[in-house]
């Protein structure tokens, strides 16, 4: 079906491979559009709990292929506005857990992609590279907004000013990404970690990946009310009930999503 990307569901995990490996992963048209498309696929499909993005090959993704678009007159803003901003969005804006499995480089648009993601684990031997200005360019995919809240404005502008390699374990240790782990342990703890996302309650989850998200641009006034807001949805779904159940008959609760 996909060209660029591999894309299977496993026990209501979504996995999705970004599958140009002889470039590196590298974004051309085709693979951020069939990204895109991929997305609004696990967005629909109610069976489907937890995602996880993740690179086949040597990296992760490796940014926008400049061999795609050497000589060719092109309107980077446009790029951006139909590619690349949608592609974030619809991560920013998924009502269920979105995993960047980190294997290898993860440079320009790619590091922009795994930060996007609500959980970033890397292989040790992997890295982050905010190439930008590399090539002379500012910054895409959501890459100021990420950069800032996560490790501050002074190493946010070194990182994005210099466009120097970062190790995941300094990554890690900056906050900056989620967890690190061996290199050969990385898949089977990438679906450890899926799995144990899809079993929490959806509802749930998408309700406090909507409050972390958006508590940047509220007051602390206006958290609370969200909070009381969306706590009062949650109450009043049947995982709630399940939940409390669970808790005094001491055994593992059986979420549905109701």
């Amino acid at each position: 079906m996909y060209e660029t990307i591999l894309y299977e569901v496993r026990e209501t995990v979504g996995y999705i491979t970004l599958n140009r490996p002889d470039r590196y992963n590298a974004f051309n048209e085709k693979m951020s559009s069939e990204l895109l498309s991929v997305l609004r696929e696990v967005r629909k499909d109610r069976g489907i709990r937890a995602v996880v993005i993740r690179g086949s090959g040597k990296a992760f993704c490796s940014g926008q292929d400049l061999k795609d678009i050497v000589g060719v007159e092109r309107s980077l803003g446009e790029s951006v506005e139909k590619r690349y901003n949608p592609m974030v969005m619809a991560i920013h804006e998924l009502e269920k857990p979105v995993i960047a499995s980190v294997n290898g480089v993860a440079a320009g648009a790619g590091a922009g992609l795994a930060l996007a993601c609500d959980y970033v684990i890397a292989a040790r031997s992997a890295s982050f590279v905010i190439a930008f200005i590399n090539v002379g360019l500012s910054l895409d995919t959501a890459t100021s907004f990420h950069l800032v809240r996560t490790i501050g404005l002074k190493r946010a502008f070194a990182l994005a000013a210099l466009g120097e390699r970062l190790p995941a374990e300094t990554a890690y240790q900056w906050g900056l990404i989620t967890e690190v782990v061996e290199d050969e342990k990385l898949e089977e703890a990438t679906q450890s970690l899926a799995l144990k996302l899809a079993n929490q309650a959806p509802r749930a989850l998408a309700l406090i990946k909507r409050l972390l998200l958006r508590s940047f641009e509220r007051s602390y006034e206006e958290g609370l009310k969200y909070e009381l807001y969306y706590q009062e949805i949650a109450g009043r779904t049947k995982d709630y009930k399940e939940g409390v159940q669970a808790f005094v008959e001491k055994r593992k609760p059986n979420f549905t999503g109701e």
